[in-house]
């Protein structure tokens, strides 16, 4: 139950404590798409602790945005008091999935997808508990159990459950097939299977009953509902959330500078905070309830100010705080502030020149040999022509005499000033500015 602030209530069902209605939550967060049984579902999730999976194909060392909906929802229901597994698609990730896909995916070698797969083993050990009794987290790989298993063994004891009419009309195959460009190669039609056993043998070994993912992911879910009634005679579970799209027309996760990781070596703090606090307005709100852990009372009071005045940008700067913070920690999100604040003006020290990289990637740039700054040191009005802030020096000394010339965000008056190794922003660069948003990036080598 959520009781009127949003949060959650604490249910006793036949004698069991503490259960809380992740039914409800979901609900409210507009987070369920499909399930399939809606007049069940949310009465046996409450009757006792249950024990779920959601799969991430290992294509990458790290997880991205478009995987962070999956990997929350499964830090949802341990919250409420079930199990979750992680199922990191070793061999499922060797074969590809051709949901939502509009042609094969290039397929990885075993040692590179072993290595993603610790990497991801690590990423998610961040978000989830696996140390909690009874509800800890596991983390399992479909390799483990499903490099033993031979053709012929896979075909005369998962293959002959499989009616290949009924894979036709999953609409995963069935789109791919329609497409004159594309086709479906048979490793790709494979991979229901694979994904089928997979809820079979976690139902086995863990007893699991239930499979969450997004909603493209609605037909590899129901064949292995399917295949677990054929051949145990049991009745297993599954929900699925929206699919993410941008209002935009845009792909979650993607930006023309690249895909949002949730690896800090390859997506910064700053550029994942940057990420989250330009979300269109349009998406924001649904952001904020798909992907924070904000209680209602507070996102109703969001989406009035946002609505009031979104200019303030409040409901965004929420979204970006709490979702860095889950991500990368209280550090990370500080890094991020900072980076932020020294785009907005603050005065620039200490600094390394990796994050003043990362911050001013997309401001013009220019490179001078480190020699420059020795002797009588670097002309100010120099810097400026070179880094492309003035056309001439002429135009550079009346940005200076107007007041509009800064160092590392700090403004500069005089028409002499030279720049030294003091100067110097990080270990080798400098940051210079015109007005209240030019700026330019000056390395010294």
């Amino acid at each position: 139950m959520v009781n009127p602030r949003g949060h959650f209530t604490a249910y006793w069902v036949d004698g069991v404590a503490g259960m809380e209605d992740i039914f409800a939550e979901l609900s409210w967060r507009g987070l369920i798409h499909q399930t399939t049984d809606d007049a069940r579902l949310q009465g046996w999730l409450l009757e006792k602790p249950r024990t779920l999976y959601a799969g991430f194909d290992p294509t990458a060392d790290s997880l991205h945005v478009g995987h962070l909906l999956g990997v929350l929802m499964l830090r949802r229901f341990q919250k409420a008091g079930h199990r979750p597994i992680a199922l990191v698609g070793g061999a499922t990730g060797m074969v590809g999935d051709p949901s939502g896909k509009s042609q094969e995916r290039p397929l990885l070698a075993l040692d590179v997808l072993r290595a993603n797969v610790e990497a991801i083993r690590q990423q998610l050990a961040k978000f989830l508990d696996f140390s909690c009794g009874s509800s800890s987290a596991l983390l399992v790989n479909n390799y483990d159990w499903m490099g033993r298993i031979g053709y012929l063994e896979f075909l005369r004891e998962v293959g002959k459950h499989f009616p290949v009419n009924v894979m036709l009309a999953k609409d995963s195959v069935r789109m791919r097939l329609e497409r004159a460009d594309a086709g479906l190669s048979y490793t790709e039609f494979s991979y229901m299977l694979l994904q089928a056993y997979d809820f079979v043998h976690l139902y086995r070994e863990y007893g699991c009953e239930l499979q969450i993912g997004g909603s493209d992911q609605w037909g590899n879910i129901t064949a292995g509902i399917d295949l677990a009634r054929r051949m145990h005679g049991v009745q297993l579970y599954g929900l699925t959330w929206p699919l993410l799209t941008r209002s935009d027309g845009g792909k979650m996760g993607k930006t023309e500078s690249g895909t949002i990781w949730l690896d800090p070596q390859k997506t910064s703090p700053y550029r994942f905070y940057q990420y989250w606090i330009n979300t269109d307005d349009r998406d924001v709100l649904n952001w904020l309830a798909y992907f924070t852990e904000i209680g209602r009372e507070e996102w109703e009071q969001l989406a009035a100010e946002h609505s009031q005045d979104p200019a303030k940008r409040t409901a965004h700067r929420r979204l970006a705080e709490e979702l860095t913070r889950l991500v990368h920690g209280p550090e990370g999100l500080a890094a991020a502030e900072r980076a932020t604040g020294i785009f907005f003006g603050e005065e620039i020290s200490e600094v390394d020149d990796q994050q003043l990289e990362d911050i001013f990637a997309d401001v013009p740039s220019a490179s001078l040999p480190r020699s420059a700054l020795s002797d009588e040191g670097l002309p100010l009005i120099d810097a400026l022509v070179a880094v492309g802030l003035a056309k001439s020096k002429s135009d550079a000394r009346r940005i200076i005499q107007q007041g509009g010339a800064y160092v590392n965000n700090r403004r500069v008056i005089q028409l002499e000033a030279r720049l030294s190794s003091g100067d110097l922003a990080g270990q080798s660069i400098l940051i210079l500015r015109t007005g209240k948003k030019s700026y330019g990036l000056l390395r010294f080598n």
